[in-house]
């Protein structure tokens, strides 16, 4: 069995989510201060897992009775990758330093868990990066790679913001940098154009 699926999965899922924004910056903030920072982690894997899966087995469910709709998923996903490499060229051009200062949260175990979910479930990109397009891409990876696919990106997931909360302390000065996120917003750009052409490609024929 190919692990294709399992490493497109992990490269698609780290690239839609290291983007900088008030999730990553929030769990930072955690990982810096060293307050409760299991838990904020804990819960923005756990939320992006199911959403994963919720996007994978809702397109699967669609595909076992319209068929045809393989090839939206894939024109559909190509297009938004390409929009989404645009923005992250266009980050890469004119880079921010991701910081902790632009928004004072409770530090309370309660606060915490109510920030973490809101920031996470209240986020409209959420659902389009987790459940739309990582589904249309899993849906193109046929019945089983898509659950590989699926493992990958959910593994990029944990990977990422354990890295992010609980290596923080480290990664401070790397992510004040904005020479750092133009390097990094470069290379979700290339893998996004990469990935939206692997999805046309077998359109095209």
């Amino acid at each position: 069995m190919t692990i294709f699926p399992l490493l497109t999965g992990f490269a698609t899922g780290l690239s839609l989510i290291v983007a900088i924004g008030a999730q990553n910056a929030f769990v930072l903030r955690q990982g810096i201060r060293r307050e409760h920072v299991g838990t904020a982690v804990l819960i923005c894997m756990v939320s992006d897992i199911l959403l994963i899966f919720a996007g994978i087995a809702g397109l699967g469910a669609l595909l076992e009775v319209a068929p045809w709709f393989i090839t939206v998923a894939r024109l559909g996903g190509a297009g938004f990758l390409l929009i989404y490499a645009v923005f992250a060229a266009l980050r890469a051009l004119k880079p921010q330093s991701l910081t902790t200062k632009s928004e004072e949260f409770g530090s309370t175990l309660k606060s915490v868990i109510l920030t973490t979910l809101a920031l996470t479930w209240l986020n409209p990109h959420v659902y389009l990066d987790t459940v739309v397009l990582l589904g249309s891409i899993a849906s193109a990876q046929g019945s089983t790679g898509r659950w590989l696919f699926g493992a990958g990106a959910a593994l990029g997931s944990i990977l990422w913001f354990s890295a992010l909360g609980f290596g923080a302390r480290y990664l401070r000065g790397f992510f004040a940098s904005p020479r750092s996120w133009r390097i990094l917003d470069g290379i979700i750009a290339a893998i996004m154009i990469v990935l939206a052409l692997s999805l046309v490609i077998p359109v095209l024929g």
